[in-house]
């Protein structure tokens, strides 16, 4: 499985109270259950800044990815980022597999 990291900023649009966004989580989560089975939460973070969510996920190709991605866009009408990630740990073993600089 192939982690990602997403960021989401809600359009304000989208949002009339608080209780809005727990029915559009609610809306977003079940569709993402139904249209990408095989997709496995790690995180979900409330965020200050320029956007309102960060999102680990756990996806077995980059075409679920962009489904989650679209998802959350059409129905939880918002802006998506979407980036790959790889565990530090791996990504040093990769390292020490790579020829070292003349």
């Amino acid at each position: 499985m192939l982690t990602f990291v997403m960021l989401t900023r809600l359009s304000p649009d989208a949002l009339r109270s608080p209780k809005t966004l727990a029915e559009l989580e609610h809306v977003v989560v079940e569709r993402i259950s139904k249209e990408c089975p095989k997709v496995k939460w790690l995180h979900n973070f409330a965020i200050l800044g320029g956007c309102d969510y960060l999102d680990i996920f756990q996806a077995p190709d980059l075409e679920t990815a962009m489904k989650v991605s679209t998802v959350v866009r059409t129905y939880g009408h918002a802006t998506t980022e979407v980036w790959t990630a790889q565990e530090w740990s791996r990504y040093k073993s990769m390292l020490r597999a790579m020829p070292k600089a003349a």
